[in-house]
């Protein structure tokens, strides 16, 4: 990898994916040495997610059709400064995307980036472990000595803090997207259609897309800002990234997190009104666009295996569920976030098998828009 340009909505990573599934079979054979997705050890050493059958067939199957499920993929957004290469990344968003077993369904929800975890001690990056936020343990497992931060190496902490803390045990697959990548892809698409559910204004940008000047607002920015009014709003690329990274808001980073997937599912949406997959023009612009944006780590699987895998997954069919949680102390004592003992719930029923039922249990957790 010599360009890894990483981003705080590496839950889109999951539509740049998807985005491919449904594609002909000739399309995906086709497609798939020209454009190979960026790949990186995110889980260490490779290893095959399923063995395959030692013996050749004259005709192969199409790729991904012996992916059966359940999966589990663990979707990261960094926080980074392109310009600084010492700059330790933080994940800014951790996303977890559960496929039962058919891969007909899909479930997914975010973590709190300050939730206080056991982050466990970490040999390649020297680090002795920690009672402290989610998002530390992407920097901590980063640092590599004098040499460059280590996204990757990164990532393999984050994904070990995750699973001890969810009790999935192991992710199939993980994945990065750039602000780049991301902007890009909806761009690709022609925009995408989402239903504005609070009025959001931006700490970032003004309404022409511009950088806001310094000033004293929440985010230490002022002057004229872009605010997204509610209601059904078409957004392009900018618009879209700058949406979902808005958290000084009533519910704050809950709120971003519920953004964050309502955006996905408008992707995917937007993908399948298109029906990309199967026009080989289309698939062909989205991967030109994509291009070195997204680090994908299959455990042997390249990227679009998966997409044909779960192509059979509709937006319709991709649950959101929101994990509500409130903060650890206040004001100079604040400590981080905790999640609520009917969140902590919906995650040890997803592992046993149990989340269908549980969430018509508890209808409030369910993202309806």
């Amino acid at each position: 990898m010599t360009r890894r340009r990483w981003i705080m909505l590496g839950a889109a990573a999951l539509a740049a994916v998807v985005v491919l599934g449904g594609a002909t079979v000739a399309v995906i054979y086709g497609l798939r040495d020209r454009y190979r997705v960026p790949t990186a050890e995110l889980f260490g050493t490779p290893t095959p997610l399923i063995s395959l059958s030692p013996t050749p067939s004259p005709t192969p199957p199409p790729p991904g059709t012996d992916i059966t499920g359940p999966l589990n993929l663990l979707i990261v957004g960094v926080d980074t400064r392109e310009d600084d290469p010492t700059w330790e990344p933080h994940a800014d968003a951790v996303t977890i995307l559960h496929v039962p077993r058919g891969l007909k369904t899909a479930y997914m929800f975010s973590l709190p980036r300050d939730l206080v975890v056991d982050i466990p001690k970490f040999p390649k990056s020297g680090y002795r472990g920690g009672h402290t936020k989610l998002t530390h343990a992407m920097s901590e497992g980063a640092r590599r000595g004098d040499a460059k931060p280590s996204v990757a190496q990164g990532f393999q902490l984050l994904a070990q803090t995750v699973s001890g803390y969810t009790g999935i045990k192991r992710f199939d697959a993980g994945a990065v997207l750039t602000f780049t990548g991301f902007r890009k892809l909806v761009d690709a698409l022609g925009g995408v259609d989402i239903y504005v559910d609070q009025r959001t204004p931006s700490q970032h940008l003004r309404p022409d897309g511009r950088g806001r000047a310094p000033g004293g607002g929440p985010a230490g920015y002022g002057g004229p800002q872009m605010v997204y009014e509610v209601g059904m709003r078409h957004l392009v690329g900018w618009q879209a990234l700058d949406f979902s990274r808005q958290r000084y808001l009533p519910g704050g980073d809950y709120t971003r997190q519920r953004h964050h997937q309502q955006l996905i599912r408008a992707v995917l949406a937007k993908a399948f009104s298109l029906d990309v997959g199967r026009n080989p023009l289309e698939v062909d612009r989205v991967l030109r666009a994509l291009g070195q944006t997204l680090t994908f780590d299959g455990r042997g699987r390249p990227a679009i295996d998966y997409a044909y895998a779960l192509s059979g997954l509709r937006p319709e069919a991709l649950r959101l569920v929101t994990l509500p949680g409130g903060g650890v102390g206040r004001g100079s004592g604040y400590r981080g976030e905790q999640l609520s003992a009917e969140s902590r719930k919906f995650i040890s029923e997803l592992v046993a098998g149990r989340a269908d039922a549980y969430l018509r249990a508890h209808p409030a957790l369910v993202v309806r828009r």
